[in-house]
């Protein structure tokens, strides 16, 4: 099964899709210019796809860490389970 959130945060995977784009718009007769457009415009996009998905594995990450307060106890206790574990 393939692992998209390592293939979507890859660089090269990114760079390689830039390159294959970049040459399809060159062999379909498309401009330098326009092939060096549309190759920033992917890169850029992948910067805020890995951004996004590594944001999101910290969120998830962090909310297993989340404390629980008591009610009526006025004392922070950790999230059941928790006790056991580090």
């Amino acid at each position: 099964m393939i692992d998209w959130k390592t293939k979507l945060t890859s660089r090269k995977f990114w760079a390689a899709i830039a390159q294959f784009v970049t040459m399809l718009i060159i062999a379909f007769g498309g401009e330098q210019e326009t092939a060096t457009e549309v190759t920033a415009l992917i890169m850029a996009g992948a910067a805020v796809v890995a951004y996004i998905i590594g944001e999101g594995l910290i969120d998830a990450a962090n909310a297993g860490n989340a404390l629980v307060l008591e009610e009526g106890q006025g004392e922070v206790k950790p999230p059941d389970g928790a006790e056991n574990e580090g």
